[in-house]
């Protein structure tokens, strides 16, 4: 009678820890169909350790309970099955192959339970080291930190005259000291009132979103330098210009108040008022009128029209606009260098011409001809006695590309990135007080932080 032997090692196998229940080993014997006995000998998979939620400690008893069910065993396979002696060729050639078996077993388990040592004492290792670490914080002394950021330790005695008895801080006196602006100026810009070049614009900023179709393009304004207590440079000033006649300017107390969508006050205008082009300056507002090359002051303190004058030659009501349209013919703008006009005149054949006004008479006072088309740009705004104009209003990534400079008649490229992330940007101009862009974006009113270099030239 044939006796055949089976060891089946569990590491051969995919089985899920949870169908172990623990780290035993089991000698299963049974017959086949022809009657051979076969012995099946079970041990846990080492593999199991690697399983999440398991401990160490029971899975090394493991290792030490298979190493010695295995010598066991071995023991049994030499010496016969069930105390008979062993005999046969084919018997002693399934025992050495048996025991072969057993022994790379044995090896292996001998080698996880080396790894799993070292893993042990690693974890003790780093226990240690956080024990030292959360015993070095316990003893660290508290921290402050001064105005200038730096970060300072804590180090006044415990008899500290801030302490009370009890060890609860007193009420101490404050002393106030004084900082020159200039510090609470971001850098780049401590030279607030300077000129220079557009260095970059910032992303847009969101106050307000127009309600109604009238207000898909407009003007919203703050004065940079106002003129009396009535109003001041908090003020928001708003024209919604989508309309048949547009004579309405809303007044805001502040961009709190504009941005909760509660005026202080609404204005009628003496004349209507032609798109997008108005620019508040010194107390006044200046727009263009309907349908004319007529420019008008209007004194906001008097509320009313302090003076008209048209502008000599100038394309107006679809003659010379933008590229977006709306009837921008002549755009008006404000900033460190006074009043100016941009638009353009049939013998500049759609040029983009610049002209500076006396802000009281606005009589031209001197004009530029620049050599970029007027309908081949989107906007343009004046900085510093310079032209900006902006590529497109719809381009989600636009940028600044064209400056001249009225101080030396020279006109260049630039490519300063400009968003317009509304996709329809009908209004942009400069306030110099503050150093920001306003602009209409398609209903939502948005200003930009802009950034300028040093001058390359004395223009103060």
């Amino acid at each position: 009678m044939w006796l055949q032997v089976s060891l089946l090692c569990l590491s051969c196998l995919t089985l899920p820890s949870q169908s172990q229940g623990q780290d035993r080993a089991s000698l299963r014997r049974s017959n086949d169909h022809s009657g051979l006995c076969h012995y099946t000998f079970t041990v846990a998979s080492p593999e199991e350790s690697s399983c999440p939620g398991t401990s160490m400690k029971p899975e090394m008893d493991g290792v030490s309970s298979r190493l010695t069910m295995l010598e066991a065993l071995v023991s049994r396979l030499i010496t016969g099955v069930d105390g008979g002696p062993r005999t046969g060729t084919n018997g002693e050639d399934g025992v050495q192959e048996a025991y072969s078996q057993v022994t790379r077993e044995r090896k292996q388990l001998e080698q996880d339970k080396e790894r799993l040592n070292g893993q042990v004492q690693e974890l003790q290792r780093r226990l240690a080291e956080l024990s030292q670490e959360a015993e070095s914080l316990r003893q660290r002394p508290c921290q402050q930190t001064d105005s200038s950021g730096v970060t300072q330790r804590d180090s006044r005695p415990a008899s500290d005259p801030a302490l009370n008895g009890n060890g609860a801080y007193q009420e101490m006196k404050a002393e106030v000291k004084e900082l020159p602006a200039s510090h609470l100026i971001p850098e780049g810009n401590h030279n607030f009132t300077g000129c220079g070049e557009l260095q970059s614009v910032g992303d847009p900023v969101l106050h307000r979103k127009a309600d109604g179709i009238t207000g898909k393009y407009g003007v919203w304004l703050q004065d940079p330098e106002p003129q009396g207590p009535q109003y001041t440079n908090k003020t928001v000033w708003r024209i919604d210009t989508v309309g048949k006649d547009v004579r309405q300017l809303f007044a805001y107390e502040d961009m709190d108040q504009l941005s909760q969508g509660f005026p202080m006050k609404v204005l009628v205008l003496p004349e209507p008022v032609e798109s997008t082009g108005a620019a508040m300056y010194r107390g006044s507002l200046y727009y263009q009128r309907k349908r004319s090359r007529t420019l008008i002051r209007y004194d906001l303190t008097s509320e009313s029209l302090a003076s008209r004058r048209d502008l000599p030659h100038a394309g107006f009501h679809g003659q010379h606009p933008y590229s977006w349209g709306g009837y921008t013919d002549i755009d008006l703008a404000a900033d460190e260098r006074g009043l100016w006009a941009i638009y353009s005149t049939s013998k500049a054949k759609g040029a983009i011409v610049i002209s500076q006004l006396d802000p009281e008479s606005l009589e031209v006072r001197k004009s530029w001809e620049t050599n970029i088309r007027k309908n081949t740009v989107a906007n343009a705004f004046m900085v510093c006695g310079r032209l900006y104009t902006v590529a497109s209003y719809t381009a989600a990534n636009s940028t600044v590309n064209y400056s001249f400079d009225t101080a030396t008649g020279a006109g260049r490229a630039v490519a300063v990135p400009f968003k317009n992330k509304y996709r329809y940007n009908s209004m942009v101009d400069y306030n110099h007080a503050q150093r920001k862009l306003f602009a209409w974006d398609n209903f939502h009113m948005v200003t930009y932080d802009v950034r300028l270099g040093r001058a390359s030239d004395d223009r103060s």
